[in-house]
């Protein structure tokens, strides 16, 4: 018996809400636990809707803000990476792809292309508006760390030059004003 789209739509919503039991390294803001990647997707896109004049160039919001919607539901398969851990990234990369497959295959094969082209648009980051998402997707873990007075930072004993290299490259290019805003934020935190 074959599934119609609504019970493949349906199955797919069901299997994401796994994406609220996937916790992530950063805090919440007040410290009180871990955010999951759930909401880091939902805060994600709310800082897109709030932030899109800051985009490197003209972007469309609403396919932004559906990249960061469906960004982490790889992490469904495979966990969360954090930027600062030491996994490889060719490892991850095949990972997350094989979970991307298996996740968006699990919609009416129109739309599961439609989304997976979406998340691979957000991968690859060479349009506006997926280096925007990536830069937002940089952005928040970094504001994040400053404002809980380090966070994961000094969990993993990350040193200025690691904050500037592994987070500057990406905001700068996807929001130049953004990475302005973070070079003091940074400078600040770590006293330089």
């Amino acid at each position: 018996m074959q599934s119609t789209a609504l019970e493949k739509q349906l199955a797919f919503l069901r299997e994401i809400d796994r994406l609220k039991t996937v916790v992530r390294q950063s805090s919440l803001l007040d410290k009180s636990r871990k955010e999951n990647s759930a909401e880091h997707s939902w805060h994600l896109a709310m800082y897109a809707l709030i932030l899109s004049e800051y985009a490197c160039g003209p972007i469309n919001k609403n396919r932004v803000i559906q990249m960061l919607l469906l960004h982490d539901i790889v992490e469904i398969d495979v966990g969360d990476f954090p930027i600062h851990s030491e996994s490889s990234n060719e490892s991850q990369t095949e990972q997350e792809s094989r979970a991307a497959e298996r996740l968006f295959g699990l919609l009416p094969q129109q739309q599961g292309n439609e989304l997976l082209g979406l998340w691979q648009e957000f991968e690859r980051a060479e349009t506006d508006d997926a280096k925007f998402a990536k830069a937002l997707d940089r952005f928040q873990p970094l504001l994040v760390n400053v404002f809980t007075g380090g966070g994961t930072w000094i969990e993993s004993s990350v040193s200025f030059e690691q904050v500037f290299s592994r987070y500057g490259p990406i905001i700068k290019r996807g929001a130049p004003l953004l990475w302005a805003v973070c070079e003091q934020w940074v400078t600040r935190h770590f006293g330089e």
